[in-house]
């Protein structure tokens, strides 16, 4: 067990926190959901009605498909683009796919099969918030005795997104402050930063 915890520290400590903070998020959330509710003299809502709820998922997913968009619009720029400085980037002149895999089909497709499955899990996520977020929006809609809307529709609306592009801004930001910083800035020990000692022109160089 031991080994096993030590070798997968990371993935585990992630998931650990995960945890935590949905689980969190479901308490808080409940709270202020039911909050709204009791302000407007509408019904409450019990923590596990809650959690099968459009208005608890519609956050959740709404959170997870900006994240996924993040990682696989990295994995698939850093294919082509590089960034002078970065060890988040390849060395300059080595972008590009690199030499052909071969292998057949089944090969060609494993070669690209995090970008295929941080990309389904994107669109997935994504459609999963466009369904909830329509369904919390007409919830809204029949309160205020207003028509409800299609997917179709609610995908053209400012409610939808506003919810989509005020989590891509923030981590298209994220992403972008951090490659450009790990140019200049170090973290002892971690690879995801050069070593202490390495110029700042150095690209494609972990510690």
């Amino acid at each position: 067990m031991r080994r096993f915890l030590y070798e997968n520290g990371l993935s585990l400590t992630f998931g650990a926190l995960f945890l935590a903070t949905l689980v969190a998020q479901a308490f808080v959330g409940h709270s202020d959901f039911n909050n709204t509710q009791v302000d407007h003299s509408d019904p409450t809502m019990s923590l596990g009605r809650y959690l099968l709820s459009s208005a608890f998922w519609v956050d959740v997913m709404e959170n997870w498909q900006s994240e996924y968009l993040q990682f696989t619009l990295f994995v698939l720029l850093t294919v082509w683009l590089v960034q002078k400085g970065s060890p988040e980037s390849k060395e300059l002149g080595k972008e590009g796919l690199g030499p052909d895999v071969g292998g057949g089909l089944r090969r060609r497709l494993y070669s690209h099969s995090l970008l295929i499955v941080m990309g389904t899990i994107w669109v997935g996520s994504w459609l999963a918030q466009a369904v909830t977020g329509r369904v919390e929006f007409n919830a809204e809609q029949f309160d205020h005795r207003e028509a409800a809307l299609s997917l179709w529709q609610y995908v053209g609306t400012s409610d939808f997104w506003n919810r989509t592009l005020q989590n891509w801004q923030s981590e298209f930001l994220a992403v972008g402050s951090f490659a450009v910083l790990t140019i200049y800035l170090r973290e002892r020990g971690s690879p995801e930063s050069k070593p202490v000692g390495a110029p700042h022109d150095a690209t494609g160089v972990e510690g």
